[in-house]
């Protein structure tokens, strides 16, 4: 009876320990499977960072690469403005220059040195007709004179006399040129020119508002006489 109680606590404690055992190792795996499961969600939250880490240095990148097209336009638009109040005062000067030097104050200015410049190349100057109007400047008014020329000679002393004319120290705009015919060697030319008539501080003002008349009687006679 004894060997049989003893036999049956043997058992006993052997289905006990292996009850015991098998609860942990079900223990241990569910620990381990745990620690499992956080180290993945570990990496994966690495792999996050990660990604957010490169996009953020992506867009970082992006944000500087604009702001420095942004530098390099600004720098270049403000360029030209560099040294304004200089420039200013030199195109000013060179405005006043050109006033004073280029601009003519009277008819019988234009007629005189067209009349120059023909007799130069060996050209006539047979007819000239004026038509004026005011151009208003700061400071500085303008009469706009529009010269209807008519001219006969060679070609060739043709085409210098328009040459001069354009680097004539007195200031000639050429608006247009039509040949009007051509006999015995001889070239008619009709000439569209602009220039510009400045305050003329020199003789009356009387002298001033007869210009237009003068000029074109003195044409006139020029004419006759040749």
């Amino acid at each position: 009876m004894t060997t049989m109680t003893r036999a049956a606590a043997v058992a006993q404690s052997v289905q006990s320990y292996s009850e015991r055992t098998r609860r942990l190792i079900t223990r241990r795996n569910i620990y381990y499977s745990v620690v499992a499961v956080l180290g993945v969600i570990n990496l994966y939250l690495l792999a996050q960072m990660a990604l957010a880490w490169r996009a953020a240095n992506s867009e970082n990148a992006n944000a500087l690469a604009q702001q420095t097209v942004v530098m390099k336009t600004a720098e270049i638009a403000k360029k030209p403005l560099e040294g304004l109040d200089g420039k200013l005062v030199d195109a000013t000067t060179d405005a006043d220059k050109f006033y004073q030097a280029r601009l003519p104050v009277a008819y019988s200015d234009v007629l005189a040195e067209l009349g120059v410049l023909t007799k130069k190349q060996g050209v006539k100057l047979t007819r000239v007709q004026y038509a004026q109007s005011p151009v208003l400047e700061a400071g500085k008014p303008l009469t706009e004179v529009r010269m209807d020329a008519s001219l006969n000679g060679d070609y060739r002393p043709l085409v210098l006399f328009m040459n001069m004319l354009e680097r004539d120290k007195m200031f000639f705009l050429i608006r247009g040129v039509t040949l009007t015919g051509q006999q015995s060697g001889t070239v008619g030319l009709r000439l569209g020119l602009t220039t510009y008539l400045r305050p003329g501080t020199r003789n009356t003002e009387s002298a001033k508002g007869n210009d237009s008349a003068a000029a074109a009687k003195k044409s006139d006679d020029r004419s006759d006489a040749r």
